[in-house]
């Protein structure tokens, strides 16, 4: 099947999650992504394990960001190595970076460098703080970015309770999240090049991209004028909704609207909790909810998550388990939607992966390769692109140029 994004080509300088996630998701659309990294380091997340793939040195976290790319090894500090670059570049559409502001003007690859020489580039910059403002120069990772851009103030137990205190999500939901609106901006920049024949430069920024994603949290704060706290796994907006202890676990009881509860309270034989004016909407739940919630936490404790489960899904009572990784993809309707997918690895011979969430008329959409090992597409890149420069390859390799 043809995918949308066949012929459009990526050069990708990015290295960790931000970018090489948003280039992932580019790849898997059909788009060429050729992935520069360094001679001898690569992308940092080769070597942020264990757990490594069997017979390679590439970690797991460079696997989960990295299908379906051309690795090719080119030193950018090195003259020679800009200059390929910049003769890749006027055969690219997109340019994708994540370096220190500033950090690639001295090698003239930043954006007015390369669109004096290329102007329908479209070049797409992420970086922790963006391009200007008191903090542009500062380096920017995931969990800092967590902290400061407020997702840590709402996310682990209330400071009152034992255990409590700020805790960062499990993963780095910052870089994943700049990694899509990356992506997306690049595909309405393609397609705003299309209208004027002219490439774009794209500033993201973590700490942009967190503030955000804050959502109704951060309209709740602006609307109220007070900043919402840690309510641990509670909702802000909704009660109950939150995970309750059973007779021998954990569920999840998420209960959306007003009907919902009633049938909950019919289940859970506390229909009087229904029948209460305080309880009857979700407004009222919401406003005493430290008189609700510990009555439907001992009503849940009273049996066992199986029950629960089984009774309410059976009522549409919305409710799950809290599942470990092993039983995530051992779930029957995670199994039936192919979310773990095989590719051949040169290495490994094979390596699992989780599939591309999108699917177009019904077709999973991820790229056939599986992750590149460093410099394994450098000189196939070079014959296809640049054939003048073959001749050239031995001395750029003793020269470090190429890897």
């Amino acid at each position: 099947m043809d995918k949308p994004l066949q012929g459009i080509r990526v050069l990708d300088l990015s290295r960790i999650l931000a970018g090489p996630w948003c280039s992932q998701h580019l790849a898997d659309m059909g788009a060429e992504v050729i992935k520069v990294e360094h001679p001898s380091r690569g992308d940092d997340t080769r070597g942020w394990g264990p757990p490594y793939l069997r017979e390679t040195h590439d970690a797991a976290y460079y696997l989960c960001a990295n299908r379906g790319k051309k690795s090719i090894a080119v030193d950018i500090a090195q003259e020679e190595g800009q200059a390929l670059i910049r003769e890749l570049c006027l055969q690219s559409d997109v340019l994708l970076e994540n370096f220190k502001v500033g950090g690639l003007k001295r090698y003239g690859l930043d954006y007015d460098s390369l669109r004096a020489i290329n102007p329908k580039l479209i070049y797409c910059s992420i970086t922790g703080f963006g391009q200007d403002g008191p903090y542009a120069n500062r380096a920017g990772y995931d969990f800092l970015l967590q902290g400061m851009g407020g997702l840590m103030g709402i996310t682990g137990k209330p400071d009152s309770e034992p255990g409590g205190g700020p805790v960062k999500v499990g993963v780095a939901v910052t870089d994943l999240f700049t990694g899509m609106y990356a992506a997306t901006s690049i595909l309405s920049a393609i397609i705003g090049r299309q209208q004027t024949g002219e490439g774009t430069w794209i500033d993201l920024s973590l700490l942009d991209v967190q503030v955000a994603v804050l959502a109704n949290q951060a309209m709740n704060y602006l609307t109220s004028g007070t900043s919402p706290g840690r309510l641990g796994n509670a909702h802000p907006n909704i009660v109950p909704y939150q995970a309750f202890p059973t007779a021998d676990g954990h569920i999840i009881l998420a209960v959306g609207n007003d009907s919902q509860f009633q049938r909950f309270c019919q289940v859970a034989e506390v229909s009087e909790l229904a029948q209460d004016s305080r309880f009857a909407t979700n407004r009222g739940r919401v406003e005493n909810r430290n008189e609700l919630v510990p009555q439907v936490a001992a009503a849940i404790a009273r049996r066992p998550s199986a029950f629960w489960l089984k009774a309410l899904e059976a009522e549409g009572v919305p409710c799950g388990p809290i599942n470990s990784m092993e039983e995530v993809f051992a779930d029957p309707q995670v199994k039936h939607r192919g979310v773990e997918i095989e590719l051949p690895h040169p290495q490994a011979g094979r390596v699992n992966l989780v599939s591309n969430p999108v699917r177009m008329d019904q077709q999973p959409q991820n790229a056939r390769t599986a992750p590149p090992a460093l410099g394994e597409h450098t000189e196939s890149v070079l014959a296809e692109l640049l054939p003048d420069r073959l001749a050239d390859m031995t001395e750029l390799r003793r020269k470090g140029v190429l890897g």
